[in-house]
């Protein structure tokens, strides 16, 4: 790593090398501003552990909030604690956590510039307030313990949310990992702690009388919420998934092309997907931006778009309520009918791995990873226009002649 004169100049306006990079200062031996691939700059002091001889390093605070002269005094500090065989970390994990809640670790996790990147930031964060601030949030850091995190899950499984108290604890699990690591504690007191419960994949795919039954029963089932209704129909007829459908804009589409072009940020794999839009697909998206007007979103709410969650909420207070009149599905479940149905009129695994934006099929193997570049555009589009037609006789009640598409021969 190189080492440079450190000034306040150079602290604000270098950047990373070939990722995370930690520069070291000339003046004051051990100090380093580390510089993140996101732009995350803090002050490590680099040294060899009193206790054992192996090198290690603390964080000893974050630039801009400490000043590169407060740095250096924090470094010198350590140093000195090196020398009266002292671990630097032990002392500054002492200094951080004392008083400190568990509320308060979540803040400072959330803060941290390397979780904004996360698609799921908002959905952790949600689980957090609501789960864990309310149960163990004013628990001080340094007394928790695994029955404080089962005092938040076990409420949750008495309820019947296995699924998401299984995620509440993966998020308390990794904040906690995360504070080792940034030295407010220093071991991890929930090591060894199985899952409280584990979550299940769901294998459910409608019937054709539940697909007409469904479509049919949205007016009335979903009668609040007409862009609720709409997400619905278009996660079962594109077969995508409802955070995609949701957060639809109208920059992602163009109709003269037929095409709804999610980019790298929308997709759960973080790669560009375009979606060929069938008639039925269109019919129902302009009905939802002449509904939205021209705003930035399709499915507009406050300053962004409709969360999934609160479709999926509706959704599950709906089957509750038993609007549906046949037992509960979930918005998943709309994505995998239409998935198998597509399969069952003779699509292609490749083709429907393409539709479902799945790399798992498509890249999988030297052959289709490295070699094979081909997109399936064609077969895709092919594959949607007929689910769509077979969709539209569904719902309509009526027989329709659907011929299923033929596969090649080998």
């Amino acid at each position: 790593m190189p080492t440079v004169a450190l000034t306040d100049r150079f602290c604000s306006t270098a950047k990373p090398i070939k990722g995370r990079t930690d520069y070291f200062d000339e003046t004051v031996q051990g100090l380093a501003l580390r510089i993140t691939e996101h732009g995350h700059r803090s002050w490590c002091f680099h040294y060899r552990s009193p206790h054992d001889g192996k090198r290690a390093r603390a964080t000893i605070g974050t630039y801009p909030a400490t000043s590169l002269a407060a740095a250096r005094g924090k470094a010198l500090e350590a140093r000195g604690h090196v020398h009266a065989g002292q671990d630097p970390r032990q002392v500054l994990a002492g200094q951080a956590t004392v008083g400190m809640t568990v509320a308060a670790l979540i803040d400072a996790y959330l803060a941290d510039p390397e979780k904004a990147a996360l698609r799921s930031k908002a959905e952790i964060e949600r689980r957090l307030r609501k789960n864990v601030v309310p149960a163990i949030g004013m628990v001080k850091l340094a007394d928790l313990r695994r029955r404080d995190v089962r005092n938040v899950t076990d409420p949750m499984l008495r309820r019947g949310v296995k699924i998401e108290a299984t995620r509440v604890f993966e998020d308390v699990r990794g904040m906690v990992r995360w504070a080792v690591q940034n030295e407010y504690l220093d071991a991890n007191p929930l090591d060894g702690m199985n899952k409280p419960a584990e979550a299940t994949v769901s294998d459910r795919v409608l019937s054709e009388d539940e697909i007409h039954r469904l479509w049919n029963s949205l007016p009335e089932a979903l009668a609040r919420s007409v862009q609720c209704q709409q997400i619905v129909k278009l996660c079962l007829i594109t077969a995508q998934r409802i955070g995609e459908v949701a957060g639809m804009v109208p920059a992602e589409l163009d109709l003269k092309a037929r095409e709804w072009r999610l980019p790298a940020s929308r997709t759960k794999n973080a790669h560009a997907h375009v979606v060929p839009l069938s008639d039925l697909a269109i019919a129902i998206i302009k009905e939802a931006m002449a509904d939205a007007g021209k705003g930035a979103s399709i499915f507009p709410c406050g300053h962004g778009s409709l969360s999934p969650v609160t479709v999926g909420n509706v959704i599950r207070r709906a089957n509750v309520r038993g609007r549906f009149g046949f037992s509960s599905w979930s918005a998943h479940d709309l994505r995998r009918t239409a998935l198998t149905e597509m399969a069952r009129l003779g699509v292609a695994p490749i083709v429907l791995g393409h539709i479902a934006n799945h790399r798992s099929t498509t890249r999988s193997g030297v052959t289709l990873a490295v070699y094979t570049r081909y997109t399936y555009d064609k077969e895709k589009r092919a594959a949607l226009d007929l689910w769509a037609e077979r969709l539209g006789a569904i719902v309509g009640g009526k027989g329709a002649t659907v011929i299923p598409i033929k596969r090649a021969s080998v």
